[in-house]
């Protein structure tokens, strides 16, 4: 799953790497976030035409959405929270994201995401029941040569009824992850103590496009579903390091690049 994330590069960055012709301009710059939890907005690249503009050609664009997808239909966005990841083998028939699928597809870069692993000792104690609440190791998950970890992901309008038609908040724009089994392959680069793939972190990941995806993924004139799930293969093995990281990330409040520091090994009591 993708739970939580992290995201410092700049808009001018993202601009750069992804060949954005747009980039929103909100009245506050989102910030470097080093733990990007659900709900949060979070800065999407996107390819769709300009609202207004004469021109009906797609642009590519860099905008502000909040994480947590909110399908057109709904009543309310209250489930926009349990929302976050759209499974990648399901994503094409699910009512809650196959019309996204098919026409508002968009890439969420990121620098990499965490992921929380329960300790071999903690697991024992834990199925003998004399600990309830097993203490988890958080690992950073990234591309290993530095890159931009771009996720593929799913973006949707909701029309909020309650509020005129010209209030700011009128119009919902979210967005979903989407998932895929993790890797069994040994990681690019493997901690000393601890996980050897993904799949020993967590079963699933999110959904990494290598750039030569990029392009077609956010084509939004691509909507014939089984095309579509041509490009929801995993990238090729052994694009990825795994390393521990303090569990102060586990605390959503915490935030800042020291979450991001490589630890040793695990941190006592969290033994992989």
């Amino acid at each position: 799953m993708c739970g939580r994330y992290a995201a410092s590069r700049r808009p001018e960055d993202l601009a750069g790497i992804f060949g954005i012709e747009k980039v929103e301009e909100p009245e506050e710059t989102l910030a470097p976030d080093y733990n990007v939890a659900p709900t949060k907005e979070v800065h999407v690249v996107l390819d769709r035409p300009l609202k207004d503009a004469e021109d009906p050609r797609p642009v590519r664009q860099l905008r502000r959405l909040k994480w947590g997808l909110v399908p057109s239909w709904s009543k309310s966005p209250e489930g926009a929270a349990r929302m976050i990841n759209a499974r990648a083998e399901t994503v094409h028939e699910k009512p809650s994201y196959r019309r996204a699928f098919s026409s508002r597809r968009c890439v969420i870069p990121a620098d990499g995401y965490y992921e929380w692993v329960t300790g071999s000792q903690e697991r024992d104690l834990e199925v003998e029941g004399r600990k309830k609440r097993p203490r988890k190791q958080p690992y950073f998950v990234l591309p290993a040569d530095g890159s931009v970890f771009a996720m593929a992901g799913l973006y949707e309008f909701w029309r909020d009824k309650t509020l005129p038609d010209d209030h700011p908040q009128a119009w919902w724009v979210t967005c979903s992850v989407i998932t895929t089994e993790a890797e069994t392959t040994p990681l690019a680069v493997s901690p000393a103590e601890g996980p050897h793939s993904l799949a020993e972190i967590h079963p699933r990941m999110p959904l990494m496009l290598t750039p030569d995806r990029w392009d077609s993924w956010l084509d939004p004139s691509r909507t014939d579903p089984e095309d579509l799930r041509s490009l929801l293969a995993p990238p090729p093995p052994g694009l990825m390091r795994a390393y521990p990281v303090s569990t102060a990330v586990s605390n959503v409040r915490n935030n800042g690049p020291e979450l991001l520091k490589e630890l040793e090994g695990p941190e006592e009591g969290t033994l992989f």
